[in-house]
């Protein structure tokens, strides 16, 4: 049996997948497979992975016939993945040798649902390790009591699905596919729903993935209409959440945190293109008049005052239908 399925989507990176897939080769064993999901990339992508395919004990590779977007092209390989567990790589970023195997150990180890990692942040030179915001490592614990407090960051918050792996039984119980289509924040609602709905998880200080920040193709670095689908991520975040049984502990942790983005957009509102500049200011406004009123009052309360203002501010705005419409 395939112990460890790895799914990397790739779009237009052929600057970097040499490096992916080298990673790849140093972390392989004989019950590992490696599937490549190819999302209709434009340059040399594909005929990197074609012969990587051929040259490498356990590669897949799949193509999308259309680009479908980072979420859908998870599907793919979700879809056709055979192992005991999963994880994910993203096509641009790369694996310490020997990290996975590692991976594998733990959380057989640990023996939960899911369990997630650091990781290393790398922009040019530049090198920061970014820490799992969740205090007890080494413990397994419900999920959902890992979502609180709503004022500070927790694992809700680190949605990198990249930095764990993941028990095949989440396959099979309908939480780990991704939205599909969403082109941003996909991680958003999934990793909501794993820690409102999944029975166990860990956090261990296991570092091996090295996330590849600041890439000029990358989509958080491009300021046009796809980026503007952090709104449906939040406003599925905020719909699952508010029929949760919890939901009055919860939804205080979701509302905030989607105010903490749409402000934060706003902040930068400068590098989107002017007609995507005016559908961030409507959309952001439709859905600060969606969520749960008495919440939102509770959360700009509770922030600080420029955010506040930039909110309440967006808040008053008039919204024409034909502004918000996607």
């Amino acid at each position: 049996m395939v112990k460890l399925s790895v799914i990397v989507p790739f779009y237009n990176v052929q600057q970097y997948a040499p490096d992916t897939l080298r990673s790849l080769r140093s972390n392989a064993r004989d019950d590992f497979e490696f599937i490549f999901v190819d999302d209709c990339s434009k340059d040399g992508t594909p005929g990197i992975l074609e012969q990587a395919a051929r040259d490498m004990p356990g590669a897949v590779h799949l193509t999308h016939e259309q680009n479908g977007g980072l979420a859908t092209a998870r599907n793919t390989g979700i879809d056709a993945a055979r192992g005991e567990y999963l994880t994910f790589l993203d096509g641009d970023d790369w694996l310490a040798p020997g990290y996975l195997p590692q991976l594998v150990d733990t959380i057989e180890d640990f023996g939960c649902d899911f369990l997630r990692v650091d990781h290393v942040q790398c922009t040019g030179r530049s090198r920061t390790v970014s820490r799992v915001p969740h205090g007890p490592r080494g413990v397994v614990m419900r999920p959902r009591d890992a979502i609180l407090p709503s004022t500070r960051s927790t694992s809700v918050d680190y949605a990198y699905a990249w930095a764990g792996v993941y028990h095949r039984r989440l396959v099979e119980q309908g939480l780990l596919h991704f939205r599909d289509g969403l082109r941003t924040a996909e991680d958003r609602p999934w990793i909501w729903r794993l820690h409102r709905e999944a029975e166990s998880f860990a956090v261990a200080g296991l570092l091996g993935v090295f996330y590849r920040r600041g890439v000029a193709s990358s989509l958080t670095q491009i300021g046009d209409v796809r980026q503007l689908d952090f709104i449906r991520a939040f406003d599925q975040v905020i719909e699952e959440t508010a029929v949760d049984a919890d939901a009055d502990q919860l939804l205080p942790k979701a509302v905030r945190t989607y105010c903490a983005i749409i402000s934060h957009h706003l902040g930068s509102i400068e590098r989107f293109e002017p007609p995507v500049a005016r559908k961030l200011k409507a959309m952001g406004a439709a859905a600060l008049k969606r969520m749960p009123q008495d919440i939102l009052e509770e959360a700009l309360d509770s922030i600080d005052i420029e955010r506040a203002t930039r909110l309440r501010r967006l808040r008053r705005r008039s919204v024409p239908a034909q502004e918000v419409a996607a």
